[in-house]
């Protein structure tokens, strides 16, 4: 059994258009990684049908990757902003 299929690498940026609907709400922008892990673990436990441990484990990979594909896109569009 894979743990982790490509098409649940849908959920990252499901994860991010989550956390940006926040944070256009009002949500503070410094808690978005925090909010990015705990969206992830949600979709982990309760989507993807893993058991809970696993899911918590599926669900960090998930938000942090959402918050470093997040920030590293940042990174570059504040570095073309600077050129």
């Amino acid at each position: 059994m894979k743990i982790l299929e490509i098409y649940n690498a849908v959920i990252i940026p499901l994860i991010l258009g989550m956390v940006e609907l926040l944070k256009r709400a009002g949500f503070p922008t410094k808690y978005s990684p925090i909010v990015a892990v705990f969206l992830g673990i949600l979709f982990g436990v309760f989507y993807l049908d893993q058991g809970v441990k696993q899911g918590i484990i599926i669900g960090l990979i998930l938000g942090l990757s959402a918050t470093g594909l997040y920030s590293g896109s940042k990174n570059v569009i504040e570095t073309k902003k600077e050129e």
